[in-house]
């Protein structure tokens, strides 16, 4: 009989890069999310469910007879309060709930490096303070306190905490260098753009996932910082995609306390076409410990910061008909620029 997993936010950027890996290492899948799930190439291999992790009823119908449990939704940092606390806290308590009711093998959260707030050092290890930013941070450690008590009830639970990752299926806030990129514009960083930064590209996560379902339970029964082994600059990884859209344009530093109290003030009357974590953390080394996973799971990363990012650029360039008259809050459309659209006349 065929291994049956369990996922959360099937519908997302995630969960459709890990739905089609699983499908091609032979594992059954059902998908869980609010979204439909509306990938063709997928779409009559899986069971796909229709739910919100908040109904724990609905979550009991559809998780039974699995084996494995990958927990990939949340409400993202752009979402209201209250929606980010019972999506990301509550119904992240009802997986766990169900998931252990039912006895599954293993369960996989993936948590965030939002848990370590606005960063003071680096790299970042698993057993620094937790302090995040805002309410995406804050209901990220307190599901991470979930995932601790199942696991003291015997629950074999990994948490992963990746950087920000990137790659098909992936626009969001990316978007916006991606479009700037494309049209043959400079694009404007925050600060310098000297500082590290470490970001990811999903089929490393989806990678380091899978070996959680299969590794020794001992080893993935811990808590991991996933993310790139090579990295640059932000700005030096940036201006990798304006050199693959080959028009010669470059990236502009912008003063850091200018553009820092310009977004502050733009979010205080919801303008900002960035949420706060992003724009705070901007500025700062970005970089995360992997050696524990790479000590324990075997995480050997196979692409670069800049490779991710030019490997998402490329995807954007492929797919950009799908997509280009959508906007919203979600990884899966690009975000509205706001006013960067009358910055992007200046650069």
């Amino acid at each position: 009989m065929k291994k049956k997993v369990f996922v959360t936010g099937g519908s997302g950027f995630l969960g459709i890069n890990l739905i089609r890996e699983l499908l091609k290492q032979g594992y059954d899948v059902v998908s869980y999310d609010v979204v439909p799930f509306t990938y063709e190439d997928c779409q009559n291999k899986i069971t796909s469910v229709v739910g919100d992790i908040r109904n724990i009823k609905k979550l009991k119908r559809a998780m039974q007879d699995c084996n494995y449990v990958v927990h990939c939704a949340a409400a993202l940092p752009s979402y209201k309060k209250e929606d980010i606390y019972t999506t990301d806290i509550d119904g992240t308590r009802n997986v766990l709930k169900v998931a252990s009711d039912f006895k599954v093998k293993r369960f996989v959260d993936i948590s965030s490096t939002a848990v370590y707030g606005v960063y003071d050092h680096f790299p970042l290890l698993e057993d620094d303070p937790l302090k995040g930013v805002g309410p995406y941070g804050i209901a990220k450690i307190k599901a991470e306190e979930e995932c601790l008590k199942y696991r003291k009830k015997g629950l074999p639970v990994a948490i992963l905490r990746p950087m920000t990752f990137v790659g098909p299926e992936r626009l969001g806030v990316f978007s916006l260098l991606y479009d700037w990129a494309y049209t043959g514009h400079n694009f404007p960083m925050i600060g310098s753009g000297n500082n590290k930064f470490q970001l990811l590209d999903v089929a490393d996560l989806v990678d380091v996932i899978i070996t959680c379902l299969t590794v020794d339970k001992r080893k993935m029964n811990d808590t991991f910082n996933i993310g790139s082994n090579s990295f640059q600059t932000m700005k030096a990884d940036y201006q990798a995609v304006l050199d693959c859209a080959g028009y010669g344009k470059k990236i502009k530093p912008f003063p850091k306390i200018i553009a820092l109290t310009g977004l502050r003030f733009l979010d205080l009357f919801h303008l900002s076409p960035l949420y706060k974590w992003v724009y705070e953390t901007a500025v700062k080394d970005s970089v995360a410990s992997i050696t524990k996973a790479q000590k324990k799971l075997g995480f050997n990363p196979k692409y670069s910061t800049k490779d991710a990012l030019i490997r998402n650029y490329k995807w954007y360039i492929d797919n950009i008909n799908k997509f280009k008259d959508a906007t919203g809050k979600t990884h899966r459309v690009p975000w509205k620029q706001g006013i960067l659209k009358i910055v992007k006349k200046i650069y």
